[in-house]
């Protein structure tokens, strides 16, 4: 989920906030606050959050069987998530799983709040935050790595869907003004395609997507070696 402003990154895109409406985007929000990083920064705050952006609103007690979690420790977590501004309360589903018949206490249904965050370049972050960005993006890097990979074996033969995992690796020369640009024009593409479920044609599934992008190592300067007095070579040991 990387990652920033200057230095190309994003969270999670800005989604439409009215549905069957234009899509009315929400300019980015940078976060800066170290408390705010290490909220999101635990792992399995990252699993309830994307479970929640993925399948959309649950309770505590859902979640907990969605992802193996104990139901009080993902009540405490969905706490936390909300006192940041990613989760919310909804009052969507209220009802017991299975069918069951209402309980007398009403049941507490969260949701995943859209938005575009992005996080400061590593220019400006402190140690600590930056030792913070590190754990953050390990567990993220992995799990999505880990889901591309397992998705892509399992998939049914036969299935349509499973040719649908398009991957690519490239190499560009660019400024860092483009670089920037760049990213930039990445994130408008996917909002272009982000839209209520009202105006979703039939047959749309919900399409994971991950970018990143860094420079290259610097080549070897040659010419200043080629340059540079042969002091290295090897003498005849006569």
């Amino acid at each position: 989920m990387p990652r920033t402003p200057q230095e190309p990154g994003a969270f999670e895109p800005a989604a439409p906030v009215e549905p069957g409406g234009p899509a009315t985007l929400k300019a980015p929000v940078e976060l800066r606050d170290l408390a705010t990083l290490k909220a999101l920064a635990q792992p399995r705050r990252q699993r309830m959050l994307e479970h929640l952006t993925l399948h959309g609103p649950a309770t505590s007690a859902t979640l907990a069987r969605a992802l193996g979690l104990n139901t009080g420790s993902t009540s405490y977590h969905l706490r936390e998530l909300a006192r940041y501004g990613f989760v919310e309360e909804t009052d969507g589903e209220q009802r017991p799983a299975g069918g069951a018949e209402p309980s007398a206490h009403r049941e507490r249904w969260w949701r995943a709040v859209p938005g575009d965050r992005r996080f400061p370049p590593r220019s400006r972050q402190s140690p600590e935050m930056r030792q913070v960005m590190d754990e953050l993006n390990h567990h993220a890097y992995a799990a999505d790595v880990d889901l591309f990979e397992r998705l892509q074996r399992d998939a049914p033969d036969g299935d349509p869907w499973g040719d649908a995992f398009p991957y690519s690796r490239a190499a560009v020369r660019l400024t860092l003004p483009e670089l920037r640009e760049f990213f930039e024009e990445y994130i408008a593409l996917l909002n272009r395609y982000k839209r209520p479920e009202s105006r979703t044609p039939p047959g749309a599934r919900t399409v994971l997507t991950r970018f990143f992008a860094h420079p290259a190592p610097e080549r070897p300067d040659v010419s200043a070696h080629l340059a540079a007095p042969d002091d290295t070579r090897e003498t005849d040991p006569s």
